[in-house]
C-alpha cells in the first residue's frame, strides 16, 4: 500500500482545495519542488501531482514546474494529471519523465482517445474517475455526468489503461474519512489496481485501506492531511508496510 503525495498546482503553486473548489485553495508552498523535496525525504515512493488551471483550462498550464519536479528526481515514479487532452502532452510529459499520466475529464467525454493513448504508450496511461454518488464528474468537477463509475471503470481496463485513480469528490480535502465501501466495490469489479483519493485524515484511514489492500487497492493519495499534520507521511508508510507485509 503506496502513500501517495499530492502536490496541486495553482498559477505555480503547491496549493490544497476543498471538493475541487477553486476559489477555496489554501496555498501551503510558493515553490512546489521545495514540496516535493520534503515529501521524498520523508520517504515517498511516488508522487501525484495536479495541474488544476491545466484541468480548468483544458491544456497544460503548470508544465515547466511539473517538468522542474521530474528531473529533480529522475528514479521516481511521478503521475501526472489535469488538462492532458492530446497525445502531445502526454508525449511532452513522458519525455519529461513522467512514469503516467492521468487522462480525466477527456476520458469520459472521447473515451476513444484512452484507447489510443494506451495503444501509443502503453503502460503509462491512468484513468481519473472522480465520483459523487456513483456518478463520474467532469471538467474540474463543475459537472455531474451521467456515466456510472463502475461501467466507465470496466471500459477503461478494457481499453488497456494501467490502472484507475478513484476519487470520492465529496470527501476530498474534507478530511472526513475514505469512502471504504465505494471504493472496495470499484477494486471488486475490475482487475486493475485502484489508487484511492479523498478523504485520508489518519492513520485509520491507512489501517482501514490496508485491510482491503487485497482487493486491487494498491496506494492511496494524501493531500490536506499531511499539509496539516494530521498525518505523518512517513509513519503512515512505515504502518502500511507493515500491516501489508511489504518493504521499501
Amino acid at each position: 500500500m503506496l502513500l501517495i503525495p499530492a502536490i496541486d498546482l495553482k498559477e505555480g503553486k503547491c496549493v490544497r482545495l476543498k471538493q475541487g473548489r477553486m476559489e477555496d485553495a489554501t496555498v501551503y508552498a510558493e515553490d512546489p519542488l521545495e514540496m516535493a523535496e520534503r515529501w521524498v525525504a520523508a520517504g515517498a515512493r511516488r508522487l501525484h501531482i495536479v495541474d488544476l488551471d491545466g484541468a480548468f483550462a483544458g491544456r497544460p498550464v503548470n508544465a515547466k514546474v511539473i517538468d522542474r519536479i521530474s528531473r529533480a528526481f529522475p528514479e521516481l515514479p511521478i503521475q501526472v494529471g489535469g488538462g492532458i487532452r492530446d497525445e502531445d502532452t502526454v508525449q511532452a510529459y513522458l519525455d519529461a519523465g513522467v512514469q503516467w499520466v492521468i487522462i480525466g475529464t477527456q476520458a469520459i467525454n472521447e473515451p476513444h482517445f484512452v484507447s489510443e493513448m494506451c495503444l501509443e504508450f502503453p503502460g503509462h496511461i491512468l484513468v481519473g474517475l472522480d465520483a459523487r454518488d456513483g456518478k463520474v464528474a467532469i471538467d474540474g468537477w463543475s459537472k455531474l455526468s451521467r456515466h456510472d463509475v463502475i461501467d466507465m471503470a470496466q471500459h477503461f481496463e478494457r481499453d488497456g489503461v494501467d490502472g484507475i485513480i478513484y476519487t470520492d469528490i465529496s470527501r476530498d480535502g474534507m478530511m472526513s474519512g475514505v469512502n471504504l465501501e465505494a471504493t472496495v466495490k470499484l477494486a471488486q469489479a475490475v482487475h486493475i489496481p485502484i489508487i484511492a483519493s479523498g478523504g485520508i485524515t489518519n492513520l485509520d484511514d491507512v489501517r482501514a485501506l490496508c485491510e482491503v489492500a487485497e482487493e486491487g487497492i494498491i496506494g492511496a493519495i494524501t493531500g490536506r492531511a499531511i499539509y496539516e499534520g494530521t498525518l505523518d507521511l512517513a509513519e503512515a508508510q512505515r504502518l502500511a508496510d507493515e500491516l501489508t507485509g511489504e518493504t521499501a
